[in-house]
């Protein structure tokens, strides 16, 4: 500086005017490897936010990466943020990102930096997806209340079921039910096929010659009977039908002793104690002394003392009647019915046992007031023998047979007090149709009383693979603890379970709103309470690793319930209490949330 010739302010003038843009370019440097840096941490946040989503397009993705990378970018002031691009590729299971900035630029023009860019690829955690919606459909059900259960339904199966199914699949099962549960074609393989149903070829009438009229009978020991020219001898068997007043007479085989041509004798029977004739009356001469009729059927299997019910739907020749079997062989029967059918025989009889698992169940009703013939059907009731509350295949135990008050096709001289017919609505297994599933879900309608048990077990099924063999391939579960598989179960009602079961029909024990008890069984339930055998249920899925969610609909108040949905599912999180249609449609869109929120994390 002491210098006065000017040389090193010559020197200094031209030193500036290079080192001052290469000291910017370096800030310019430094500012855009920080800037990268925190470009390349906000793209990758926002990539990982998007594969963690639900979403299932490139927009969507790209919508929710970019808003995610807006809230965590930090920009050096003066940069700018030029491009960004969130995609996904190899089957929706990577999530691609890309963002570019441009710097601010201290240097000179020359100098200017190029736009920082920056990649990332997350691969997107995902699971196969087994769900089964478990229904309430009862009587209770009725009104909007139905309503608003089909469309939160729909909107689960909406979250739930993705249209990419691969490479991880989204399947939901759907089970209605009500006073049980209906497996549609799925009914022989689950309870079995009924047995004791037989073509009948051949047929020997029990009786011979004419029906006389009685006009008379005698308190007497014996007792003497009135019937103008009847023709029988002495010896001969009789049956006596239609009798008013003296009804003891009524369906027994007697003895013929002392005829006239107008009376005989009762042999050996006293009617001091019998209720005094008033009128009517019929008395037939027996082909045999047990006043039975002969069948015959290949291979029929049943035996002494059974009860065949007889039916020829086609005309009126053996229509309906039921007879009990009096003597058998391996092709014959022979049966002895009280009323006596006159009804010679026609082809297209067939004989059916009445016992647990034949087509009819014949049984004495639940206030013992009358015996009772109720037809099988399409639905199912719980197992009664072992394994009542675990998922073994049905090939090693089944499913119960359900014989219902349905009013239609009974059996002559069975009544129905309340209807409470099986449910028409089936269940759908395990499925990724999302149109076929909420169409179905849409047609569900009320009725019936509530045998939750059947329920919460179905529901079970539907992701078992051990019971889910009897269904399609395309419709089986996975194996338990299958890699990045999950199970739920979500277990709907709107509480007052009511109705179990005691031999296929409901126990005599069940609840008010399970029917009439003339129409109930005279034994208890086989398996306990409804809310007993579903509790149990829950806790078997539970320890299997399957997810349990429970919705109690409009349950306030009633203990037993509240109880059961709170003790049903795998902890508090998962139980739902809505108390009105817009709570139930926004406790399903969030189970359907906090599923995919399973599926999308490990």
């Amino acid at each position: 500086m002491r210098d006065e010739r000017g040389v090193v302010a010559i020197i200094f003038a031209l030193a500036v005017v290079v080192l001052a843009p290469m000291i910017l370019g370096l800030f310019d440097v430094y500012t855009a490897t920080e800037q990268r840096a925190k470009l390349q941490d906000a793209v990758d946040a926002a990539a990982l936010y998007a594969a963690r989503s639900s979403a299932q397009t490139d927009a969507e993705i790209n919508t929710l990466a970019g808003k995610a990378l807006l809230a965590n970018l930090h920009l050096v002031r003066g940069s700018t943020l030029t491009s960004s691009d969130f995609h996904l590729t190899d089957n929706n299971t990577k999530v691609v990102g890309s963002a570019s900035v441009t710097p601010v630029a201290l240097a000179p023009g020359f100098w200017s930096p190029h736009p920082v860019s920056v990649n990332t690829e997350v691969i997107r955690s995902s699971k196969n997806v087994e769900v089964a919606l478990v229904l309430d459909i009862t009587g209770s059900m009725s009104g909007t209340k139905i309503s608003d259960l089909r469309t939160a339904a729909q909107s689960l199966v909406d979250i739930v079921v993705r249209t990419q199914q691969t490479p991880f699949y989204s399947k939901v099962a759907v089970v209605p039910w009500s006073m049980g549960v209906n497996p549609g074609t799925y009914g022989d393989a689950a309870r079995g096929a009924v047995v004791g149903t037989k073509a009948v070829t051949a047929y020997s009438s029990w009786y011979s010659g004419t029906q006389k009229t009685i006009s008379g009978a005698t308190r007497a020991s014996p007792v003497v009977v009135t019937a103008t020219s009847h023709g029988f001898a002495n010896g001969n068997t009789v049956l006596i039908t239609g009798v008013s007043g003296m009804t003891q007479i009524n369906g027994t085989p007697y003895v013929v002793a002392n005829k006239t041509t107008n009376t005989f004798q009762l042999q050996g029977i006293n009617g001091s104690a019998f209720t005094a004739y008033s009128s009517g009356g019929k008395v037939t001469k027996c082909v045999r002394t047990d006043c039975s009729a002969q069948f015959t059927s290949t291979a029929h299997g049943y035996n002494v003392n059974d009860y065949i019910y007889i039916n020829n739907p086609s005309g009126t020749a053996l229509r309906d009647i039921v007879g009990i079997v009096r003597s058998k062989a391996a092709n014959t029967f022979n049966l002895f019915f009280a009323s006596g059918p006159t009804a010679a025989y026609a082809s297209g009889t067939t004989a059916y046992c009445t016992t647990y698992g034949c087509e009819y169940m014949r049984f004495t009703n639940g206030d013992s007031t009358a015996v009772k013939i109720f037809q099988k059907t399409s639905c199912v009731s719980e197992r009664f023998l072992a394994n009542v509350n675990t998922d073994v295949a049905p090939s090693t135990t089944p499913v119960g047979f359900n014989y219902a008050a349905d009013g239609d096709n009974l059996v002559a001289g069975t009544t129905v007090n309340t209807p409470n017919p099986c449910i028409s609505h089936t269940i759908i297994p395990l499925s990724s149709d999302r149109t076929a599933i909420k169409a179905a879900i849409g047609l569900l309608d009320d009725g019936g009383s509530t045998a939750g048990q059947t329920g919460v077990a179905w529901g079970w099924y539907m992701v078992s693979p051990t019971f889910g063999a009897i269904f399609p391939a395309a419709s089986r579960p996975a194996a338990y603890n299958s890699p990045d598989t999950m199970k739920a179960v979500v277990v709907m009602t709107d509480g007052a379970l009511n109705t179990t079961y005691c031999n296929g029909v409901i126990a005599q024990d069940s609840l008010s709103g399970s029917g009439s008890i003339k129409d109930h069984i005279n034994c208890n339930g086989n398996n306990g309470s409804t809310f007993t055998q579903a509790a149990a249920l829950c806790e078997n899925m539970k320890t299997a690793n399957i997810v349990v969610y429970t919705v109690g609909f409009q349950i306030t108040g009633d203990t037993t319930a509240t109880n059961f949905v709170n003790g049903c599912a795998t902890d508090p999180d998962h139980v739902y209490l809505p108390t009105s249609g817009t709570a139930l449609k926004d406790a399903f869109k969030a189970i359907g949330a906090d599923i995919n929120s399973l599926r999308l994390s490990h």
